[in-house]
């Protein structure tokens, strides 16, 4: 069951790195720059991660029979920037 919740982790570790470059590097390179194919870019593989993030939420989520608030609280940790590093730690105390 547990690997269920390392996978969620390590999916949003990877998300948030994601979306932290997509906001501060990125974003940037695109409005300062004038390289807007670094926004395609990052934001392609943010959005693919996030979307996996989601997967391994439902799936965590199903496996552990966590109630819809926690859940509702993984998601919106996934929208706000460091906000998957705090849900990891909440994880890791699971």
């Amino acid at each position: 069951m547990n690997d269920k919740i390392a996978t969620l982790r390590l999916i949003g570790n990877i998300e948030g790195w994601s979306y932290l470059i997509l906001l501060f590097v990125a974003m940037p390179l695109k409005y300062m720059a004038g390289i807007p194919m670094a926004v395609k870019i990052v934001g392609m593989a943010h959005g693919l991660l996030f979307i996996a993030f989601v997967a391994a939420l439902v799936a965590a989520a199903a496996a552990h029979r966590w109630n819809y608030s926690f859940s509702a609280m993984a998601f919106v940790a996934s929208l706000v920037p460091w906000g998957t590093f705090l849900l990891n730690k909440k994880l890791a105390r699971m």
